[in-house]
């Protein structure tokens, strides 16, 4: 070639499209940009829409909310795996989803977005009033550093983009991301997920005088772009954020009727009980509740009796995902499968649920509960033809049996599944020994099975302690630890642990994050969400037919193919799930008449109601 690259588009007086083979010219009259994006069906709201529905465009701009969290914070920084981030910047992203949508994403940082038909790049023309919060415009030269940095400081970054090869400058207002596969669904929508970092701030240096650093935590505010902007920082203790009068995008269609508190605060705690109680005084306004015992016994207080606190189940369209005791399998005595499903059979459900969870609650029984990607029966003929080159590698089960959990719902059938569990033990290698009046589990090289549950909250040490109880039964030697929740987080990212509360959240459009999750790559890297350390071949091709599936049919149809591998090589012992949202408020906000299909929406579509609060103050 013999012209370079600034000489063709001075020529051309368009913007080159690089192909990884060879640079080709693409007019933009030919390719056809949209303002959104979407994996499979139609786009719900056009090139012309004004606002969601399921927001008030007129919503009033006033007020505040207040949110409770538990636990505690050491740095403002979220793009480190380092520390524990604080609520305390946002960025906007190229592409923002709509909440009554599957898998939508709207123009935000970007007005418009094209793929080819293969996917083997995609191309991003930027908003130019697009502005960070000191008045620099974003440049493709941010997006460009974003992708690039955001991949050298956090593992999950490096995971998710892996497959973007390269990332250009292709127009004055033009980004084009060059993919190293084609045919992934996902990568065009992933892509615009990303945040644009302001590169002159993060490569700058602070008030004193310190280079910045991406990969480093801090509790400097980072410069961002968003509705909202931290005014006042208590380290650990409150995070108080205010809306950005000339916010950039305040009157795109994406933000219409949304942000609409004039200031946010998020106040911490460090124990979960007085953190309800803090909610009870009127401390912070929200809750989403978590712990079956508190929403069935813990709102009783005066606020609730006279109307000044609302609690609402609200149910959404959501896949549940699954939560579970995740065992650590890259500990030897978590390698053979009997042991595994040993400790299902021990663990008692029906009896947790009564007497703990006030019966709330389903158990698990799958990786995508509550939803059409939940294998059920026998696998279809469609998931035959994913399964059956696969079949040497998989669990026999996956073709004869459908999944089902022991149940314990007599004394009779804990005696049975203990009976079952102690066999699958024996079978392992694991014999019954005596210590004076104890019987342990001892294998031929003389050592002892014991497990340690390494926990976060101490809201599951009551459920901890009674399946201590039946594994203790078995012979196995059992520790419980709580961690306050900045160890924890070290300790989960680098895997040192035994068994922890492990969980993974699924949407309805799974994609690449299954890697993240299952994948033999993220086993060996720290940080990744592939806490049970699964390395298994016929796994990771089960994970690409997710991500390559040309349409929703054949989507749904591997999603099962692959809950039926997870779920019969018992990686895991599945808890349970609620199919709504447990939440508490104070009586002072308003909301849409329809709420959207797939979020509470809480705060972004809801707004302060000053007549509802003048009745919370009056009584």
């Amino acid at each position: 070639m013999t012209l370079s690259r600034r000489s063709l588009l001075k020529l051309a007086g368009l913007s080159p499209l690089a192909k990884i083979a060879g640079i080709q010219l693409a007019n933009a009259e030919d390719r056809d940009f949209r303002h959104a994006l979407t994996l499979f069906s139609d786009i719900k709201y056009g090139p012309d829409f004004k606002h969601f529905d399921y927001v008030n465009p007129e919503a009033p701009k006033m007020g505040r909310v207040r949110f409770g969290i538990v636990g505690s914070f050491d740095n403002l920084n979220p793009y480190t795996f380092k520390g524990d981030p604080g609520s305390a910047v946002v960025n906007d992203a190229l592409l923002v989803s709509s909440l009554d949508e599957a898998s939508t994403e709207y123009g935000l940082v970007a007005s418009a977005v094209w793929h080819p038909e293969d996917r083997s790049m995609v191309v991003y023309r930027l908003r130019p009033e697009a502005r960070f919060h000191d008045g620099k415009p974003m440049t493709p030269e941010d997006v460009i550093w974003s992708m690039q940095t955001l991949r050298e400081a956090h593992p999950f970054y490096n995971a998710y983009y892996k497959n973007i090869s390269k990332a250009e400058q292709t127009g004055e207002h033009e980004v084009t991301f060059m993919f190293s596969e084609t045919g992934n669904r996902e990568l065009p929508l992933i892509s615009g997920q990303m945040p644009v970092l302001p590169k002159h701030w993060w490569t700058g240096k602070d008030a004193k005088g310190r280079q910045r650093d991406l990969k480093e935590t801090t509790l400097e505010v980072p410069l961002g772009s968003g509705a909202y902007v931290a005014t006042e920082i208590k380290p650990g203790a409150s995070i108080r954020m205010k809306r950005v009068a000339d916010y950039w995008g305040r009157d795109l269609p994406v933000n219409a009727g949304q942000d609409n508190f004039e200031e946010m605060e998020y106040i911490y705690f460090r124990d979960a009980n007085v953190a309800l109680e803090a909610f009870a005084g009127d401390q912070y306004d929200w809750r989403l509740e978590n712990s079956s015992k508190s929403w069935a016994t813990g709102y009783d207080f005066p606020a609730i009796k006279d109307g000044r606190v609302i609690k609402e189940e609200i149910t959404l369209k959501q896949v549940e995902g699954m939560q579970s005791w995740a065992m650590n399998i890259r500990r030897p005595k978590f390698q053979d499968v009997r042991v595994r499903q040993a400790l299902n059979y021990a663990f008692d459900f029906e009896w947790a649920n009564t007497n703990l969870f006030y019966g709330q609650y389903k158990r698990s029984r799958s990786y995508f509960n509550n939803s059409e990607m939940e294998a059920k029966g026998l696998p279809s003929p469609e998931e035959l033809k994913l399964l059956e080159p696969l079949r040497d590698q998989l669990p026999p089960e996956v073709f004869t049996t459908e999944y089902a959990n022991p149940v314990n719902d007599t004394p009779q059938n804990r005696r049975k599944n203990l009976r079952a569990a102690a066999q699958l033990l024996d079978q392992a290698g694991w014999k019954v020994t005596q210590d004076g009046n104890r019987s342990l589990l001892k294998n031929d090289k003389g050592e002892h099975l014991n497990v340690s549950f390494l926990l976060d909250s101490p809201l599951f040490e009551r459920i901890a302690l009674p399946y201590q109880q039946q594994l203790e039964l078995l012979g196995i030697g059992v520790t419980i630890k709580t961690v306050d929740s900045a160890q924890f987080e070290r300790q989960e990212q680098t895997f040192d642990y035994d068994i922890i509360v492990g969980s993974w959240g699924q949407s309805l459009s799974p994609g690449n994050e299954q890697r993240d999750f299952w994948g033999s790559e993220a086993a060996k890297r720290n940080g990744s969400r592939n806490y049970v350390g699964i390395a298994d071949p016929a796994i990771d091709k089960l994970i690409e037919a997710i991500i390559f599936a040309p349409d929703r049919p054949a989507l749904i149809t591997a999603c099962k193919a692959l809950d039926r591998a997870l779920i019969w090589n018992h990686y895991v012992v599945p808890m349970w799930y609620i199919n709504y949202e447990r939440t508490a408020r104070w009586d002072r906000f308003g909301r849409p008449d329809t709420l959207p299909a797939y979020s509470v929406g809480f705060p972004s579509v809801w707004w302060w109601d000053e007549a509802r609060a003048d009745k919370v103050a009056a009584k």
